[in-house]
């Protein structure tokens, strides 16, 4: 039941467990909209599958992701798709803010909260980088599971944008720490955090999988109902307490950020590539 190795993200059951696992490996699994679509795709599969009773979201090779892809051959954010999340219309033949805010909608704002909406607990298993987009993916998990090497950063302040699209920042770790975080775009470790609570474990590198489907086996044995009712009832704490709301606004002050620097630098990421972020520490 495992998807071809060459595909962007391969699908994986076993028993009541189904791994879902980004498959870009020699770019640290960055995220172009193939791979995207194929995460959306493998989410509607484990939701319509019976005997999935939790899923796990990982990384293949030495990352979990390093976000967005800004600039790997295979960057395709150009390109029309199929939408799935929401009635903006096409992107690709579109110009200016009205096709980023278009294609944002659909595959980072849409896709993340739909996917958070996925009635089966989800454990991201998290091993090296988790930066920018990274964090994303991570965030509308239910569980963090992280490896003692893994790290989190979000530098896209540094392209002059108030944090990446789905800005749960405020609501996965405290406020100040969110603005610390943000403010430097210093990478975070994974005991740190676990320590500010946006982490829920941390274990040695070479037992990430086996704690990971330890954790996920154990969730499995609890009814279905139960863990489908509960997840929705902390995810409905957490929109009382402004997550949902907060991100609209936020998702709007990032698409000002992209058309400033669309007026003011070289582009709308402010000219910074991914030479530039790597020169800059991320």
């Amino acid at each position: 039941m495992t998807a071809a190795h060459d595909e962007p993200v391969r699908y994986e059951r076993q028993g009541p467990v189904a791994t879902v696992t980004m498959n870009r490996p020699d770019y640290r699994n960055a995220q172009n909209s193939a791979m995207t679509y194929a995460l959306d795709r493998a989410f509607y599969r484990a939701a319509d599958d019976d005997e999935v009773k939790v899923v796990v979201l990982a990384g293949a090779g030495k990352h979990f992701s390093a976000g967005h892809d800004i600039g790997t051959p295979e960057r395709d954010a150009h390109l029309p798709f199929d939408r799935k999340t929401g009635l903006w219309w096409d992107h690709s033949d579109k110009a200016g803010a009205e096709s980023r805010f278009a294609r944002e909608s659909e595959v980072y704002l849409g896709m993340c909260r739909r996917w958070r909406e996925l009635p089966k607990p989800v454990i991201a298993s998290v091993q090296g980088a988790c930066v920018a987009g990274g964090l994303m993916l991570a965030w509308v998990c239910d569980l963090i599971i992280a490896s003692d090497d893994a790290f989190f950063a979000d530098p896209v302040v540094r392209m002059g944008i108030p944090g990446v699209e789905y800005f749960a920042h405020p609501w996965v770790m405290p406020p100040r720490i969110a603005k610390e975080f943000l403010y430097t775009g210093d990478r975070m470790s994974a005991q740190r955090a676990y320590e500010v609570g946006m982490v829920n474990r941390v274990v040695p590198r070479a037992e990430l999988t086996e704690r990971v489907t330890e954790l996920a086996t154990r969730i499995a044995e609890m009814p279905r109902m139960g863990l489908a009712l509960t997840k929705r009832a902390v995810n409905q704490a957490e929109d009382l307490q402004g997550l949902h709301t907060g991100m609209d606004s936020v998702f709007g002050l990032h698409h000002l950020a992209h058309a400033h620097n669309a007026e003011t630098a070289p582009d709308a990421l402010g000219g910074m590539d991914i030479r530039a972020m790597k020169k800059a520490g991320s």
